[in-house]
């Protein structure tokens, strides 16, 4: 079985962004294969998940079963990732079963911290991102969130969720996510100058460092950066921040290099990519094949679509 065969044994999340990304697949037969998303595998499954006032799991950021008294468990089975994935299953916006889990979170998901609606956000730029990343893709208006992040970001063009005074080092994680959601808000709304300049600070933020590395000295911040995980949540590793410049900087940044062979460099002898870090917490089900140590077929999309467009010139 050669590797694009194997990919298209996969989740229908999977397929439809294969024959779109890697065989430039006919518009039509990749809309017909997006449009499974919704009625089958992972896309369905999650939207069976979501209870009738709108919430998954009981909760907004995290579930309604976590303990308060444990504010940094990780859970990824609230309402919040649980939008997260079905953007990046690439759901259908306008399947009704999605336009219907959308707006019963539009109008009853109120986040824990602020009692907001979902749309409008809360405070920290990580989870604003990913919120904002959401609204976007399903035409929600999120200009508030927009509005948030720009007013959250940090002297050095990055952004940090725990550090609400603007001259402290911004944080790689906490970027990515703003970076994204800004990006995002941009395609959904054409964006403003205020809105693309905060992103090319960040981009900056990411580049400058060559997506890995301190500015000062050129160390490895964080292994981790340098290993794969699926799904990202709001953690950073160099392939989600390159397959995030693959759309905002398609002229290629130089910059990028040396992370691209870092990713290149992990292709196993089959042609698969590995699976490396797994973010550990509760989930509402898992991703069939996606282990760690093992091929992933989501790494191995992602990988070959970077690498794609790294190499096409």
């Amino acid at each position: 079985m050669d590797v694009i065969e194997y990919l298209m044994s996969g989740d229908p999340s999977i397929r439809w962004q294969v024959m779109r990304d890697l065989t430039d697949a006919a518009p039509d037969e990749v809309a017909a294969e997006r449009a499974k998303v919704a009625t089958e595998g992972w896309g369905a499954r999650m939207l069976a998940e979501q209870a009738d006032d709108g919430r998954w799991d009981g909760g907004t950021y995290r579930p309604g079963w976590v303990d308060e008294s444990r504010p940094f468990y990780d859970a990824w089975t609230a309402t919040h990732f649980s939008l997260q994935s079905l953007t990046e299953f690439g759901i259908d916006p306008a399947a009704p079963e999605v336009e219907r889990a959308v707006r019963l979170v539009r109008d009853n998901v109120r986040w824990e911290y602020n009692g907001e609606l979902y749309f409008e956000g809360e405070a920290e730029p990580c989870i604003n991102g990913i919120a904002l990343t959401s609204g976007a893709y399903f035409g929600q208006d999120a200009g508030r969130i927009a509005d948030t992040i720009l007013a959250t970001q940090h002297a050095d063009g990055g952004w940090n969720c725990w550090e609400e005074d603007a001259a402290t080092p911004g944080s790689f994680h906490s970027t990515i996510c703003a970076i994204e959601g800004l990006w995002a808000w941009e395609q959904a709304s054409g964006g403003s100058d205020a809105v693309r300049d905060a992103r090319r600070r960040g981009e900056e933020y990411l580049l400058e460092r060559r997506l890995f590395r301190r500015k000062t000295d050129g160390a490895i911040v964080d292994p981790r950066f340098t290993m794969t995980s699926v799904p990202g949540r709001w953690f950073y590793d160099v392939l989600r921040a390159l397959d995030y410049f693959r759309l905002a900087r398609p002229e290629r940044d130089p910059r990028c290099a040396e992370a691209v062979e870092l990713i290149r460099a992990k292709r196993l002898d089959n042609g698969l990519f590995p699976f490396e870090n797994h973010h550990e917490g509760p989930t509402l089900f898992s991703l069939d094949g996606e282990h760690d140590g093992f091929p992933s077929r989501w790494v191995t999309l992602r990988a070959l679509r970077v690498l794609r467009w790294w190499d096409a010139a």
